[in-house]
């Protein structure tokens, strides 16, 4: 066969496997279609067809047609990643910044300090730190991805609870947008290069004066061109900053960061969003299962993975209850915001692979990264859907907090 048969065979096996199994195994009420696409590209990779078909995974995964999906996998997170920045609504979090930045603080922190504890564990084995990380960076790195929040699937999962526009489910999406520019924060600092600092202090200056020139652009552009001007802005960004030496996902979060969802519609912006998940995503995630690793040993990898699934949700947990405490929560209401911020879908395994890409993780420790994220994501549905209820009952999630 060419390349682009094998590359289409490819595609097919992509489209084709997990559709078949959202479908015929009805999986939707515990793992949603994108769940099930990551779960199949972790199926597809190495660690599992990879090991039980060696030869048909090299046919088939050829270093040619796994560098086409590459390309095809950043194109579909960089636009992923830049609805995600545009999502975020920075002036309602402003306007009940005490509670937010209460909720967000405790919520983000103690899953780091429980994931930076696991760090430190793992730290004592071999295999599990990446060649190019400082011990701080390793442990940071693990620590942050234990506590991110996965803002736009958290948008799709509170959709399908019927919560995303009233007042609950609101407030989540404050909690969650803080904590998402806290990460991508802590990120580039995780990245920061001391050898090439001048290039990440010239992106940064030139990033914040070309936003007032972008901004005002935007403004007086028609919508029909504000599309593809933001799209000419998101490459730009994204240039800019992995020739900075931080991450091209790093500058495509920011490129989202500084727009308006006004200039675009919300309902143009939730299609898209809908659209790259569709068409570019399920890409990504076999793009993704093929650097799973098991070569630590399978066993290995699956208690690591439970051990930051652990320090995840507990984490989570006990930093939103603590939040009802100090803000006077109704009763039920910290169990719901905590599990529902629990959530790490795409962007915990987005920003594994930028560790990964870094050298600070190893693939062993991705895996189990990755794993964590699917655990996370899958327990969500059903341990919130009877908490909500009984919510509801309650009139507790008609009424806004203070």
């Amino acid at each position: 066969m060419s390349t682009t048969e094998i590359y289409l065979l490819a595609m097919l096996l992509i489209f084709v496997a997990p559709f078949l199994v959202w479908r015929l195994c009805k999986t939707d009420y515990f793992a949603p279609l994108a769940i099930v696409q990551i779960i199949m590209g972790i199926v597809l990779g190495p660690g599992v067809v990879g090991a039980v078909f060696p030869e048909y995974h090299k046919f088939v995964f050829n270093p040619d047609v796994v560098k086409t999906l590459n390309g095809v996998a950043q194109w579909g997170v960089m636009l992923f990643v830049m609805l995600a920045g545009i999502e975020l609504d920075l002036k309602a979090t402003w306007k009940y910044r005490r509670e937010s930045i209460t909720t967000a603080g405790l919520s983000l922190g103690l899953p780091l300090v429980c994931g930076c504890a696991a760090a430190v564990l793992l730290m004592q084995y071999p295999g599990w730190m990446g060649a190019k990380a400082a011990n701080w960076q390793f442990m940071l790195g693990t620590g942050m991805a234990c506590a991110v929040t996965a803002l736009p699937v958290l948008v799709l999962l509170m959709e399908k609870l019927d919560i995303l526009r009233q007042p609950m489910g609101q407030r989540i999406l404050r909690y969650a947008s803080l904590d998402d520019v806290a990460i991508w924060g802590v990120l580039a600092l995780i990245l920061l290069d001391w050898e090439r600092v001048g290039r990440q202090a010239s992106f940064l200056v030139g990033f914040a004066v070309l936003t007032i020139v972008f901004r005002r652009l935007m403004a007086r552009l028609q919508q029909s061109d504000r599309w593809y001007v933001a799209l000419i802005w998101l490459i730009a960004c994204a240039f800019a900053a992995d020739w900075a030496g931080l991450h091209f996902m790093v500058g495509a979060f920011l490129a989202g960061v500084v727009m308006d969802v006004e200039w675009f519609g919300q309902e143009n912006l939730d299609a898209l969003f809908k659209n790259v998940l569709l068409v570019l995503m399920p890409v990504f995630f076999l793009s993704t299962g093929l650097r799973t690793k098991w070569d630590l040993g399978g066993y290995a990898v699956f208690f690591v993975g439970g051990l930051l699934l652990l320090a995840s949700v507990g984490g989570k947990l006990v930093g939103a209850h603590l939040a009802g405490k100090l803000l006077g929560w109704k009763s039920g209401e910290a169990s719901i915001i905590g599990w529902l911020l629990q959530t790490k879908g795409l962007i915990e395994i987005i920003f594994a692979n930028i560790l990964l890409d870094k050298q600070i993780i190893t693939n062993e420790t991705f895996t189990a990264l990755l794993l964590m994220a699917v655990g996370s994501t899958m327990l969500t549905i059903p341990i919130v859907h009877p908490k909500l209820n009984r919510a509801q009952n309650r009139g507790l999630v008609s009424q806004a907090s203070s």
